[in-house]
């Protein structure tokens, strides 16, 4: 009996002490628990800063590089005339090309009346020939229902569509026409200087730092 009575308190005595440790954990034990969670935020941070460097390096390339480097002219789809393909805010970068390259079904744009500042994006369907025998475009927006009634010249015609971003052309409205070729530079030396800057942040921490608590990164 006096065996049995000794062993009996001793198994509710080390019960009480794991609770003990269970509740109030070890100031390691929250530290680890602390960066764990500080590292996955620092990762998401680190995902959403890339997403956004990738966005605007993308910009940069498709809105303002290639137009550039290919010696292209970007208009803005102001109409309904080209929709549904191309509705309105339709950012059109049209590329130079040789008159006589131009072929039934393509899309271009071409000053309205020779010598004036007005243009217009429509799609060749035809061709034609003035009495002198210079050979003309016949053009026609997709939602119109007739073709426009002026045959359209060489001289006219401003570039073949080479590629289009819907919507983004709202933006270069907004920034105004008079001024939009240095909108433009601006906004390239922005776009291309956040990503810079983004993907130094990025790789500005070296491997194996150490935190404040002295534990390895």
């Amino acid at each position: 009996m006096a065996a049995d009575l000794t062993a009996g308190p001793a198994f509710p005595a080390r019960a009480s002490r794991k609770k003990s440790r269970s509740a109030n954990p070890s100031p390691s034990d929250a530290d680890a628990s602390r960066r764990k969670g500080t590292g996955a935020w620092a990762a998401v941070g680190r995902i959403l800063s890339m997403s956004a460097m990738l966005v605007a390096l993308f910009a940069a390339v498709v809105l303002i590089v290639i137009p550039v480097a290919t010696g292209s002219q970007s208009y803005t789809i102001l109409t309904k005339s080209m929709a549904q393909k191309f509705p309105p805010g339709t950012f059109m970068v049209m590329k130079p090309v040789a008159f006589s390259e131009l072929k039934y079904g393509d899309v271009i744009t071409f000053q309205m009346y020779s010598g004036r500042p007005d243009v217009d994006t429509h799609r060749i369907v035809g061709f034609g020939s003035t009495q002198a025998g210079e050979k003309t475009l016949i053009t026609k927006g997709d939602n119109n229902g007739a073709n426009d009634p002026e045959p359209v010249r060489a001289i006219q015609v401003k570039g073949k569509l080479f590629y289009a971003v819907p919507y983004v052309g709202f933006v270069a409205n907004a920034l105004g026409n008079a001024d939009r070729d240095t909108w433009t530079v601006l906004a390239a030396v922005g776009l291309i200087g956040y990503g810079a800057i983004t993907v130094y942040k990025s790789v500005r921490k070296p491997r194996g730092s150490k935190d404040p608590s002295g534990a390895v990164a």
